[in-house]
C-alpha cells in the first residue's frame, strides 16, 4: 500500500501518515489499514492500539490517494425522489455520519424530471469512479431500476419512504402509543379523543388503528376523532370545534405540531392542560421540550434510521453478512412530559 504525498495543514505542518500511525501501535501498515476497513477480524488489543494511534495523532485517511490506488471514489450516493418538499434532515445526518466514520463521502441526489431524465441522471451515477454505491430510501421506478441492474454499483432500496418521502412499513408502526394510552389509562383516564393525520400517510393510518384497538382492548371511550393534516391549526380547530365539548380527558395528537394547536386551542375556551385535558403528540418536536407544558410524546430516532441505512449498504460493498433492518423497538421511545397528568378527580 503506497500512500501519496499529503499537503501540509494551515499550520505549516503535514498530516500524519498511515506509516506513523502504524509505528506508534506497534504494527504493520497493512494493519492499519484493514483497522481503517473494519476488518472484523482484528484482534481486540490490536484494535484498541490502532484506534489510539488514530485518535493521538489525529489521523485522517487521505481519500484522494486512495481513489487513485483503488479506482474507488469513496462516494455514496443517496437518492431522493422527484423535487420531494419533505426532506428527512434527520435520517440524512445520519447517513452522513455513518458514512464519514467509514471513510465515506455522502451526496444526496434528486431524481428530478420525467423517466427518461431521471434514468439519465442515475446513469451518471453509475459511470466508474462516480459513486461506489446508492442508496435510495423510497421506491425506483422502472427505468431507474433497469438501469441499475445493468451495473455493478451495489445498490440498497431501504424501502422507508414512499414516492412522496411519507414513512411507510415499520417505519409507520404507531405500536408504542398504546404505551402512552395504558399510561393514561393508569392515571384514571376513561374518556379519549384522537386528532389525526393525513390519511393518506400510511403512519397516520397506524397512528389512528392503534388509538381505536388499544381503547376497544382496555374498554375505553373515544369521544372523538377528528381528521387533520399534521398542522397546528388543524389541532386547533378540533379542540375549539369538538374536542373542549367532548367530554375528552386525554387527547392523543397525531404529531407534535398538532398537539401545540390542540392546547392552544383548549387553554382558548379555559381549558388547563394536563388538569384538565391531558395532550400528548408524536415526533419530540424540540419546540416541544420548551412547550408550556412540556409535551409528553413519542421520539423517533431518524439519525440511527439513517446509519443503519448506511451500514447495511456498506455490508453490500465489503461483501459481509447483512445488517438487519432497524427494529421498531430502537426506533420509537415514549417521552414523558408534563403535557399528561391524572385524570381529573383521579387520586393515584
Amino acid at each position: 500500500m503506497v500512500e501519496q504525498p499529503t499537503a501540509p495543514t494551515a499550520s505549516g505542518k503535514k498530516p500524519p501518515t498511515i506509516y506513523e500511525v502504524a509505528r506508534l501501535a506497534g504494527v504493520s501498515h497493512q494493519t492499519v489499514s484493514r483497522f481503517l476497513r473494519k476488518d472484523p477480524t482484528m484482534r481486540p488489543d490490536t484494535l484498541q492500539r490502532v484506534s489510539q494511534a488514530v485518535a493521538e495523532l489525529g489521523y485522517r485517511p487521505n481519500l484522494a490517494a486512495r481513489t487513485m490506488r483503488t479506482r474507488r471514489s469513496n462516494r455514496i450516493a443517496v437518492i431522493l425522489p422527484n423535487a420531494t418538499e419533505r426532506v428527512p434532515t434527520h435520517v440524512l445526518g445520519g447517513a452522513a455520519a455513518e458514512a464519514h466514520d467509514a471513510g465515506y463521502l455522502l451526496d444526496v441526489v434528486s431524481l428530478g424530471g420525467d423517466s427518461a431524465q431521471r434514468a439519465a441522471r442515475l446513469e451518471s451515477l453509475l459511470r466508474p469512479e462516480s459513486v461506489d454505491g446508492i442508496l435510495s430510501f423510497s421506491p425506483l421506478g422502472e427505468a431507474e431500476r433497469t438501469a441499475l441492474s445493468e451495473s455493478r454499483v451495489p445498490t440498497l432500496v431501504d424501502g422507508a419512504y414512499d414516492d412522496d418521502m411519507r414513512s411507510r412499513g415499520v417505519f409507520a408502526d404507531a405500536a408504542v402509543a398504546a404505551d402512552i394510552l395504558r399510561h393514561l389509562a393508569a392515571l384514571g383516564h376513561r374518556r379519549f379523543a384522537h386528532v389525526t393525520g393525513p390519511p393518506e400517510w400510511a403512519s397516520a393510518r397506524s397512528r389512528r388503528e392503534v388509538y381505536e384497538a388499544t381503547l376497544a382492548e382496555l374498554g375505553l371511550e373515544s369521544r372523538a376523532v377528528v381528521e387533520g393534516d399534521w398542522t397546528a391549526r388543524a389541532g386547533w380547530e378540533a379542540a375549539v370545534e369538538v374536542i373542549a365539548g367532548s367530554g375528552a380527558t386525554a387527547v392523543f395528537a397525531a404529531s407534535d405540531p398538532v398537539a401545540f394547536g390542540v392546547i392552544g386551542g383548549l387553554r382558548s375556551l379555559g381549558v388547563d392542560v394536563p388538569r384538565d385535558v391531558s395532550v400528548f403528540g408524536w415526533d419530540d418536536d424540540e419546540v416541544g421540550r420548551y412547550f408550556t407544558p412540556p409535551l409528553t410524546t413519542v421520539r423517533v430516532d431518524r439519525e440511527n434510521q439513517g446509519r443503519v441505512a448506511v451500514r447495511r449498504l456498506l455490508t453490500l460493498l465489503r461483501g459481509e453478512p447483512p445488517v438487519s433492518q432497524l427494529d421498531v423497538r430502537d426506533l420509537n421511545r415514549v417521552i414523558l412530559r408534563e403535557s399528561t397528568g391524572p385524570a381529573p378527580g383521579h387520586t393515584p
